[in-house]
């Protein structure tokens, strides 16, 4: 009996831990996201860094207003999906922007609410890093300097 208890929690630990680790790479990288609000069209690229169950990482937006680049605070990846705070200075004033999201293979929908103005919905697209190196450009074909002398 001892026994099966051992392995069935060495089996438990193992499935965690393949589940932290499946958590780490599904979302670790770089996700863009496009989305109309109520200052207007805003673009976003978020870089997201998984350890364990947090999250971090930066976010930069875009919109017409300027850029701004922020580094991402309070993040969290359960089971359940993730969470993060994009903290924003607006003038004089400080900006809670929570995000909670689902992921699924190459996309994240997320839910943002800007502190007490605004929700949005929006769906960030993982960016595919480019496997193919740019080809180098190959040296002009010479003759060898071996071969014996053109005939005439």
């Amino acid at each position: 009996m001892k026994n099966i208890v051992k392995a069935l929690t060495i089996a438990a630990c193992a499935l965690a831990f393949a589940g932290a680790t499946r958590a780490q790479d599904s979302i670790t990288g770089k996700w863009k996201a496009e989305f109309d609000s109520q200052i207007g069209i805003q673009k976003y690229t978020y870089d997201f860094k998984v350890a364990g169950t947090n999250l971090t990482g930066k976010a930069i937006g875009i919109r017409d207003m300027g850029t701004n680049e922020v580094a991402i605070t309070e993040g969290s990846v359960t089971t359940n999906g993730i969470f993060f705070v994009e903290p924003l200075k607006f003038g004089d004033n400080d900006i809670r922007i929570e995000y909670t999201g689902k992921v699924s293979g190459d996309e994240i929908k997320l839910h943002r609410k800007v502190g007490d103005f605004a929700e949005e919905d929006l769906v960030a697209k993982r960016v595919k890093e480019s496997s193919a190196q740019p080809e180098a450009p190959q040296p002009e074909a010479k003759a060898d300097t071996n071969s014996p002398p053109a005939k005439p």
